[in-house]
Formats: structure tokens, sequence, C-alpha cells
């Protein structure tokens, strides 16, 4: 039995390695070289952004507003700078209002609603952070984007919304 397993094995390995030997090789392809003066040359398709999209939202991670403001979006950046000091002052106030309270032995029930709001501050303060690096990073790479929004008066009386594509 043994001997009939290892007939089959060797004659199932011999069938493999001559059907492998059979089939022909593909050869390269030589390309020929383009003449000089059949080729057109092709515009560049996309303006390279003057950032990475990971180094605005690292920079933006750091501190908001900094990868906007790379981007020449100066409005977003200056509305994330605003924010982080309003959130970071917030932070800080409720922070030095709770050491407060709980240094004169304030109500107990008090000091929980401070602790909240200092912690939803605190929260607050960290999305504001991941927001920015977010906006950043699909900022850099819808950075040549040709849209233009405009917003207008529709017939009936109402506010539209329009998108221009440019082809």
């Amino acid at each position: 039995m043994r001997v009939l397993t290892l007939v089959a094995v060797l004659s199932c390995a011999m069938a493999s390695v001559g059907m492998g030997q059979a089939l022909p090789l593909p050869q390269a392809q030589q390309q020929r070289e383009p003449e000089p003066g059949d080729t057109i040359p092709v515009p560049k398709f996309r303006a390279d952004p003057p950032v990475s999209p990971l180094g605005g939202a690292w920079r933006s991670l750091l501190i908001p507003g900094w990868g906007q403001s790379i981007l020449g979006r100066r409005v977003t950046g200056a509305a994330f700078v605003f924010w982080e000091g309003v959130t970071l002052f917030m932070t800080v106030k409720s922070s030095h209002q709770l050491s407060y309270l709980t240094s004169i032995d304030a109500d107990p029930e008090l000091i929980a609603s401070k602790r909240a709001e200092f912690q939803d501050w605190a929260v607050l303060l960290g999305f504001n952070h991941l927001l920015a690096a977010a906006e950043a990073y699909v900022s850099t790479l819808m950075w040549d984007f040709p849209a233009d929004l405009t917003v207008g008066g529709t017939p009936e009386g109402g506010v539209g919304l329009g998108v221009n594509f440019s082809f």
C-alpha cells in the first residue's frame, strides 16, 4: 500500500513539473520610443495643495485653524481659533470655580454640577481639535475643487442655494 501511495505522489509531482514546462513563458514586449514630433504636451491636471492632507490635519489637531490658514481658508481658521479661545477660557474658568467650591466645602450638588460643566467644556475643547483636523484634511483633498456656491432669492420669494461647476 505504501508503494502505491509513493508512486501516486511521484507521478503527480512529475506531471505537475511537466505541465509547468509545457506552457511558454510570456515574452516582454519592447515599446518603441515616441518620435519627438508626434507627442502633445498634456497640461497638469491638478494643482498640488501647499500641504499634504495629513500635514494639514496634524497642524489643525495641534492648533485649530493652523491647517486652514495654510490652505488660504482664513475665515474658517479664524472661526476655529475663536471657538478654541472660548472653550479654553470656559474650561479654565469652570476649573477654577470647581476648585474654589471644593475648597470651601460647598453643597455636593453644586460641586457635581460644576464638575459636569467642567467636563462639558473640556469635551468641547477636544472636539474642536478633532473637528479642525478633519476639516483641514478634507479641505486639503478638495483644495482645487472648482465649485462656486451662490445663495440667492427664488421667484417665489424664498431663498435658493446654487452650485456652479465649470467643465
